[in-house]
This record gives structure tokens, sequence and C-alpha cells, in this order.
């Protein structure tokens, strides 16, 4: 199976860095997986991140592709994070599982419930949310 190549700000890529080497939380599946990843990561500057990237600030849009079920979000630093808003953070699960892809990638992850695959249906930075308003 072809992994898609993660493009990262190089904030994300060091939070995601600092995520694997020090978090307990994540599965085996999911360290090795993410490790993997960030091994081949593009890193760029943050003016630099194409807009459909996944990123902190980005609202996304998922499917699980089990049940067909979407979901909506914006990913926020993990102090912002508010659950009742639709702030998740990007330390959560999904957030990590997420972060440098693009729309139309399908993602495997662990998550606590098990091993979930979603596709990304779309992402807007929050600045361009802003901004149609």
């Amino acid at each position: 199976m072809k992994i898609a190549q993660l493009i990262l700000s190089k904030n994300d890529f060091e939070l995601l860095q600092n995520h694997l080497n020090l978090s307990t939380k994540l599965s085996e599946f999911n360290k090795k997986k993410l490790s993997m990843e960030l091994k081949t990561a593009r890193v760029l500057k943050s003016e630099d991140m194409p807009g459909d990237v996944v990123s902190e600030n980005s609202y996304v849009e998922i499917e699980d592709t089990e049940s067909g079920q979407k979901y909506n979000f914006i990913l926020v630093s993990p102090n912002k994070a508010d659950y009742k808003t639709n702030k998740l953070s990007v330390l959560a699960p999904i957030g990590v599982a997420l972060l440098g892809y693009r729309p139309g990638i399908v993602v495997d992850w662990e998550m606590p419930t098990g091993l979930r695959t979603f596709r990304i249906v779309s992402v807007k930075r929050t600045t361009e949310l802003e901004s149609e308003q």
C-alpha cells in the first residue's frame, strides 16, 4: 500500500515529532505509522503551506468509510480545544491522523474504539472561512 506523503508546516512537524517521542497514549500501530510518515514528510514554512492541507486552524470534513457518517470540525492547538464548538485538538487521535493530508486521501488510524478508516472530504483554513463570512 502506497502511503501518501505528509505536507507539514515546521510547527506541525515538530508538534507531531514531540507527540511521537513523548506520548504514552499512541498505540504501537499508530507509532509505527506516524514514525514512517514523519520520515518522508515534506516540511514547509507556514506561509508556503497549501490551503487544502490539513494543519492547525483547518476546518476539516471527513467521512467514516465504513458507516458513511460525516464529521466536521476545526483543528486547534490543545489549549483551544472545545468539543462543544467542534474545536478538536491537533493532538486528539483524529487530529494526529489527519495532519498533513489533502482531500481525497483515505487514512487508517487506531482510535480508542479500534481501527477506523476516514476519507478527507474537504479542508479550508479558518482564515479563509472568516474572509467568506
